[in-house]
């Protein structure tokens, strides 16, 4: 009798459990789709359901993230809101008439993110590891008044060394620099990198911190930016982390070829991304660092013709502001769109976005990779093909190697170049940034490079797929229960 009472009372204190963690998922998650996976995973997986939850789902963090960060936004917001919303006018009362469409997409970033609306500026597309990290080094060494780096991944290889040599001299010259590198994805520089940067003058922090790699739960809430700032007036931002598997060695026969993009913007573009950073850097550092006149240089000439925007968003954000940016921006189109991304799991939103410009008579071209490094992801995104490809959208599948850009084209007037991928963890989970750029000569460009990408890819055929053995869907059919969760 007494072996059934202990049993009985586990079996009490289980249901409570189970109770107790589904009354958690209802009031800490936002999305529909990512409260139902989790209370499915939390009452049909016992146990286990549980751990899983508590581990990879649970927001006490997220909003520790929001206590220690937001104050500090709101306070940089309202020195300078005003003065953002007045030069972002100036700036719309000046554009050219094929870019006034794109409007309603900058009064979203502006309210959304108070996100600056600036003219004149230069913009260098670079085109993988091969253009960009000689233009950064470049960047880095003319470096006068300051350096500031945000990396998701800075590995201890070649182009590491290389970037970290070049902070070294000119931390040694005066130059004021500051880096920020997230503790999970940049592991491999905490042991003998950091400190001989901290040792040559490098003011170097992780961003939220990680005590324990093998703790999930702070796998996610990542700093997944690439930023750098140099002198207030150049930025560089994209998809390309500081690594060596991002060049592609022509003496490195096996390595899998990587396909990315980046992109340097040179003019008052570059302020925002500063902004971005100075957030970024009061959070994770034990300097509060203000927003110095010096941190936003003064263009006596402007660089170039373009309109730049910078579109952000975090844990720390009310909405996630690049979901909504990229539905609008889709929204907008009237003739073309071309979407390159490597994990592609779309949400309803984004999804009911794009299958309405097919619909509505836009081309839709979507560019996936076709060599993944997710089992998981993958299968997952192809459970929306067929959905898409109903619509009239084509998908392609690379091959040349794995295509890791995330970029958007449309109508030949608008592109987005950036770090967020097209799914639940970039829209929600982790710290992004893209930049969305009105122009006309920067987007005919990203055109061409997006259909030279075709030529390196396979088309899915529509009726093909439709016809696949069920066996084959059905694993993407499970993994799509789980997509909110990927």
């Amino acid at each position: 009798m007494q072996e059934i009472s202990w049993i009985l009372l586990l079996e009490i204190l289980y249901v409570l459990a189970v109770i107790a963690t589904c009354l958690r998922i209802i009031y800490d998650t936002r999305s529909t789709s990512k409260t139902l996976a989790y209370l499915m995973l939390a009452v049909f997986l016992p146990i286990l359901g549980i751990i899983i939850y508590f581990c990879i789902g649970t927001n006490y963090r997220k909003r520790k993230l929001y206590s220690k960060k937001i104050v500090q936004d709101e306070q940089m917001q309202l020195t300078i809101r005003e003065q953002i919303y007045t030069e972002s006018k100036k700036i719309w009362d000046t554009v050219p008439e094929e870019i006034l469409k794109y409007q309603k997409l900058a009064k979203l970033l502006l309210n959304d993110g108070t996100s600056y609306l600036s003219g004149g500026n230069e913009v260098d597309i670079l085109f993988n590891g091969e253009q960009k990290f000689p233009e950064v080094i470049r960047s880095l060494q003319q470096a006068k008044n300051h350096i500031h780096i945000e990396y998701y991944i800075f590995d201890d290889d070649e182009i590491g060394n290389t970037i970290k040599n070049i902070l070294i001299d000119k931390a040694k010259a005066g130059v004021e620099v500051r880096l920020i590198y997230d503790d999970f994805g940049s592991r491999s520089i905490r042991r003998r990198v950091i400190p001989e940067l901290i040792e040559a003058g490098v003011q170097a922090y992780p961003f939220y911190r990680v005590l324990f790699i093998a703790l999930a739960n702070r796998i996610n809430y990542r700093n997944h930016r690439k930023i750098i700032v140099i002198d207030g007036c150049v930025g560089f931002t994209g998809g390309i982390n500081v690594s060596d598997r991002y060049i592609n060695h022509k003496n490195r026969p096996k390595q899998v070829y990587w396909r990315d993009m980046h992109v340097k913007i040179t003019g008052s573009g570059a302020y925002y991304l500063q902004y971005l950073f100075i957030c970024d850097w009061n959070f994770c550092a034990d300097e509060n660092l203000e927003p110095r006149p010096d941190f936003f240089c003064e263009q006596k000439e402007t660089a170039g013709n373009a309109i730049v925007q910078i579109a952000a968003s975090g844990p720390d954000s009310d909405n996630p502001t690049i979901l909504f940016s990229l539905i609008q921006a889709i929204g907008m189109a009237e003739q073309e769109i071309l979407i390159t991304t490597p994990y592609f799991i779309p949400g309803e939103s984004l999804l009911d976005a794009m299958v309405v410009a097919a619909l509505s008579g836009v081309k839709v071209v979507l560019l996936v990779p076709g060599l993944s490094d997710s089992a998981m992801v993958s299968a997952a995104a192809r459970s929306y093909f067929g959905e898409l490809m109903r619509s009239g959208i084509e998908i392609y599948q690379y091959q040349k190697g794995f295509i890791h850009a995330k970029t958007m084209v449309s109508d030949q007037q608008l592109s987005v170049i950036g770090t967020a991928n097209m799914d639940n963890r970039s829209f929600e989970l982790n710290f992004e940034v893209n930049s969305v750029i009105y122009d006309h000569h920067t987007a005919v460009e990203m055109t061409r490079i997006f259909y030279k990408d075709l030529e390196d890819a396979t088309r899915i055929d529509p009726e093909a797929w439709e016809q696949r053995a069920a066996y084959k869907q059905l694993p993407e059919k499970l993994a799509r229960l789980l997509s909110p969760l990927l």
